[in-house]
């Protein structure tokens, strides 16, 4: 599954372990944080993060 990040544009690769995911994810490009919701393999919604924070459930996506 991918998305284009809303900051820079990026194509970021989102491996199966998001599947059924809410919560956030980080562009390795430009750092910006994106918040998702998928559900079953689709993604239903991404908006910009307006600030970064340390938290469990921000993970990286893949470079792959």
């Amino acid at each position: 599954m991918k998305l284009n990040c809303l900051s820079c544009g990026h194509s970021v690769d989102l491996r199966d372990d998001y599947s059924d995911y809410n919560g956030q994810v980080k562009c390795f490009v430009c750092g910006a944080l994106l918040t998702i919701r998928t559900e079953d393999g689709l993604v239903k919604s991404v908006t910009l993060s307006s600030r970064q924070t340390q938290s469990s459930d921000t993970r990286q996506p893949s470079m792959s």
